[in-house]
């Protein structure tokens, strides 16, 4: 009789270590689908993240290419000798002290930075694609 009790005794414990073996299973099966969810997720932000940044460089680079065409032509007018004294007031009560401040090479309109402080700069964004190459098991 006590042979058969531990017998019974185990039989449960098997039991009830397969139920919670089947329940920790169906989470596993979860959280792999939430992972797998997530990557996929992942991915597209780190693809959308690329796109921005390549819009945003080339967004820099027609900006710095107007900022030069427009010192070119402030400077080619301020040069211009017809009335040069005269005119130079006058381009620079057109301009304005924002206008020719972003006229300044290398120097970018304070509009720009003004709007763009909160966000992160293409510099501050980091992250490392390895992971997307590694097969998981």
């Amino acid at each position: 009789i006590r042979i058969a009790r531990c017998f019974e005794a185990t039989r449960q414990r098997c039991c009830r270590l397969e139920q919670d073996g089947q329940r920790v299973r169906e989470q596993l099966a979860r959280v792999e689908a939430e992972r797998a969810a997530l990557e996929v997720k992942l991915k597209h932000a780190r693809n959308q993240v690329e796109v921005e940044m390549n819009k945003r460089h080339r967004a820099e680079a027609e900006l710095e290419k107007q900022e030069r065409k427009l010192q070119l032509v402030f400077e080619t007018l301020m040069r211009e000798p017809w009335g040069s004294g005269e005119q130079c007031s006058v381009l620079s009560a057109l301009a304005g002290r924002r206008f020719a401040a972003s006229l300044v090479p290398g120097r970018r309109s304070s509009a720009v930075d003004e709007s763009c402080q909160s966000l992160l700069s293409h510099s501050d964004i980091s992250y490392d694609r390895t992971e997307d190459d590694v097969v998981r098991s």
